[in-house]
């Protein structure tokens, strides 16, 4: 009974039972008044510089605004949703924001874990359907690989496992290895004009 009593404890320990903490994107849309342009880019960049010393602090960077707007998007991103709120609690962010309120006419935020960040569309997307032609460029290349090197060795198993088997595969890889690297590898095509 000892080794039961062991994997009982093993299993209560919160990394084994808990969720996973995923990376939290932050993304700030401010409305920049005309004249406090070049201050807000002062700004956005001291700000981003203090977050960078948080721990837990995964980067950030602000997207100016294209011709004819006047919209400046803050992003950044940290390890896990307790990083994110030890920074966001912080004086050094209160005083900072204090400091924007002069500066700008409007301001929008929103926020995205884990996943969703990959399927979040940006604030300022590209055509839609090159999204979609990467994704399926994504989606082949993992499954032709699944079936040259995987399906060989379980083309014993039910259909419904090799094809449980298969769905994980593709979305694991897509969503942590494949759709990460092919979007920053074909960034200027996927969003022209940025």
């Amino acid at each position: 009974m000892p080794a039961l009593a062991a994997v009982r404890a093993r299993l209560a320990r919160p990394e084994v039972v808990g969720h996973r903490p995923e990376p939290v994107t932050v993304t700030a849309a401010r409305v920049v008044r005309p004249h406090r342009r070049q201050a807000f880019e002062a700004w956005a960049a001291d700000v981003l510089r203090v977050a960078q010393e948080f721990p837990g602090n995964l980067g950030g960077t602000l997207l100016k605004p294209g011709p004819g707007s006047s919209e400046y998007h803050l992003v950044y991103r940290f390890r896990d949703d307790a990083a994110l709120a030890a920074w966001e609690r912080s004086p050094q962010r209160r005083a900072a924001l204090e400091r924007m309120q002069e500066m700008v006419d409007g301001e929008r935020v929103s926020r995205v874990s884990g996943l969703d960040s990959f399927f979040t569309r940006p604030s300022q997307p590209g055509p839609r359907w090159r999204t979609t032609v990467l994704t399926v460029l994504g989606v082949f290349v993992i499954t032709l690989g699944f079936q040259l090197l995987v399906t060989p060795h379980v083309s014993s198993w039910p259909l419904p496992a090799r094809l449980l088997l298969s769905a994980c595969v593709v979305v694991l890889l897509l969503g942590y290895v494949v759709m990460p690297a092919l979007t920053r590898a074909f960034r200027g095509w996927l969003h022209p004009g940025r």
